[in-house]
């Protein structure tokens, strides 16, 4: 191995990925590796969240602000159930993302502090008033509480 993880990782995969197709399994990087394939892991649970957070932002938004409810927040509802959807197709892992309490708290805290910073506003639930099926459910737009 003559390329270290530490100088320059995009070298350092290329070479990694090198040695596994030669099948030189003795030159690998072991550690690194193992802490590469977590961090793609991480990244998509990542993801996830952010679209999500992203989603029940704008959710909060229709509830609370219902006299600016038009297309564009529509839309941006309708494309983050969209590529939250795709992203569930590919990772079907994620799926129990969704139904981990802590991880929703977590997300649900993000989402409160988006909508929160965007419209001033305060006093949204502590905790989200709405089922996962209903959040991802292309129909759901929440009513005034």
């Amino acid at each position: 191995m003559s390329t270290d993880y530490d100088t320059d990782i995009i070298a350092w995969a290329e070479e990694q990925a090198a040695l596994l197709r030669a099948g030189r399994l003795t030159e690998l990087d072991i550690a690194h590796i193992a802490e590469e394939v977590e961090d793609v892991g991480k990244s998509e649970r990542r993801e996830l969240a952010s679209r999500m957070s992203v989603l029940l932002a704008h959710l909060i938004k229709w509830q609370y602000q219902p006299g600016r409810r038009g297309a564009s927040r529509q839309r941006t509802i309708r494309e983050q159930r969209r590529a939250i959807e795709a992203r569930l197709r590919e990772t079907p892992s994620l799926k129990t993302s969704l139904t981990d309490p802590d991880w929703l708290e977590g997300v649900w805290a993000d989402a409160v502090a988006k909508a929160a910073d965007e419209t001033g506003l305060e006093g949204f639930p502590e905790d989200c008033p709405w089922a996962m099926a209903e959040v991802m459910d292309r129909d759901f737009l929440p009513q005034r509480p």
